[in-house]
């Protein structure tokens, strides 16, 4: 993510395949509030819910196509 990407106050929706044990989405959580932006949602298509990736993204609105207990 660029510095310019997201300005203060932005309203960001994270996307990506498959949530795991949710590792890449709290980094980029982590970038894009330290650049000033809100995170509003985080969508996977794919969610292993075994690996429990919801628990450390609790502060955050998730949503998942598709759940696998894994």
């Amino acid at each position: 993510i660029h510095r310019d990407a997201i300005k203060p106050g932005d309203k960001v929706v994270i996307i990506d395949d498959l949530m795991a044990t949710g590792g890449t989405f709290k980094a980029t959580a982590n970038v894009v509030e330290q650049l000033g932006g809100e995170v509003v949602s985080i969508i996977s298509l794919i969610e292993l819910t075994g690996l429990k990736g919801r628990e450390l993204l609790s502060k955050y609105n998730i949503k998942s196509l598709v759940e696998y207990e894994f």
